[in-house]
């Protein structure tokens, strides 16, 4: 998605340019992974000429929404708040971040 939504458009082939170096995926896996976004209605493709042109339907944001409120529902019963306690018990938000998320919920409190 990240390569769709940076080129705009792009065939199989330019999405597998546009994977950062130590990503090696196969031309199948690729495809395979577009045509399931497709299904899911995240993109959608033009033939031109031979290629299929993919193009991302479902903005970053939008997707991003959509992913957390899944991994909410799905892993942590709902509750945003058991999701950032795992995060931070696991030790995967650092110091500044902490900082930087208690001022927005200081800032939520405020308003």
């Amino acid at each position: 998605m990240e390569v769709l939504w940076d080129k705009g458009t792009a065939t199989v082939s330019e999405v597998m340019e546009g994977l950062p170096s130590n990503v090696a995926l196969a031309y199948s896996t690729v495809i395979t992974t577009l045509r399931i976004l497709e299904n899911k209605g995240y993109v959608k493709h033009a033939k031109d000429g031979r290629a299929f042109v993919y193009q991302a339907i479902v903005g970053r944001e939008e997707a991003r929404h959509s992913a957390v409120t899944h991994l909410v529902r799905r892993f942590f019963e709902g509750s945003p708040e058991r999701l950032m306690l795992s995060l931070i018990e696991d030790k995967k938000v650092d110091r500044k971040e902490l900082a930087r998320l208690r001022k927005l919920i200081e800032k939520e409190d405020d308003s």
